[in-house]
């Protein structure tokens, strides 16, 4: 049997008694050195289901400060691998991921400091062939970096990074197999979820105005979307690139509903921000 990989898996959960027995499962006791659950004062059965299956639950409590969930957990576990990797509840690892993880991180030469992660999208109870891909900077080596730091000052209420992503020193790559993300809580979470989000872009752009960005480490879909934020174009902009650019056309009507949920949501936050502006 082969032995455990050199890797760290960390969970953030608040209440995932109805995801977490599968997430667990599917990364299988032997595949990993250390999982590890960071729980934000679950009262449901999540603490039990962490025993039962044998892996460590840590308790966090946000301040309302810097640091969030990810990067407290990188400051302040003990941890012990080279590799850690972020992993939300319905996030399940797949045998095809697995394989590779271990392939890639299995390589005494050309490794990266971090990896790019491929995650499936389900919409309306079916898996999206196309619209825009779900990718995450979740993988990467302990000690190459943390999450970018963003002052809030108050304005959020998550206690876990949102759209922060991992600021690496070093080369950073791609896994192509993916993880299976089994979102299933229907379009009223979606809506409730992206009005949340949708606040929260649009309270950081606007303290983002108030300053001067470190916009060096933004991907390009960042530098995009901060660059249109301030502008109604840019909920047509990003319905164009789900429908058309990443193919959203190929799921039929779920894609078009798809592409329109995501112009929405961006027109959404350019109107949070003209509301909040001085007229």
């Amino acid at each position: 049997m082969a032995s455990a990989l050199d890797l760290t898996i960390a969970i953030p959960v608040r209440n995932e008694e109805k995801n977490l027995p599968g997430c667990l499962a599917a990364i299988g006791k032997d595949f990993a050195f250390n999982v590890v659950l960071i729980d934000s004062g679950s009262i449901d059965a999540t603490p039990a289901i962490a025993k039962e299956h044998g892996v460590e639950l840590v308790h966090f409590e946000w301040n309302g400060e810097f640091p969030k969930k990810r990067n407290w957990f990188l400051r302040n576990y003990p941890i012990k691998t080279k590799w850690i990797l972020f992993l939300d509840a319905d996030e399940y690892l797949t045998p095809a991921f697995k394989n590779e993880l271990r392939t890639t991180l299995g390589r005494d030469h050309d490794q990266k400091a971090g990896y790019w992660l491929n995650y499936t999208i389900y919409f309306l109870g079916k898996e999206l062939k196309g619209g825009y891909p779900l990718r995450k900077l979740a993988l990467f080596q302990v000690g190459a970096g943390e999450y970018e730091r963003i002052d809030e000052k108050q304005w959020s209420h998550f206690d876990m990074e949102v759209h922060e992503h991992p600021i690496l020193a070093g080369e950073v790559g791609f896994l192509n197999s993916k993880i299976d993300h089994q979102d299933f809580r229907g379009v009223s979470h979606y809506v409730s979820k992206h009005n949340e989000y949708a606040s929260w872009e649009a309270a950081r752009y606007l303290n983002l105005s108030s300053i001067e960005p470190n916009s060096a480490s933004w991907t390009w879909k960042q530098r995009l979307k901060y660059k249109l934020m301030n502008t109604i174009l840019i909920g047509p902009a990003f319905f164009c690139g789900s429908y058309f650019f990443h193919g959203g056309f190929r799921d039929g009507g779920r894609g078009l509903a798809f592409a329109i949920f995501k112009m929405a949501y961006f027109t959404q936050i350019y109107c949070k921000i003209r509301e909040s502006k001085p007229s």
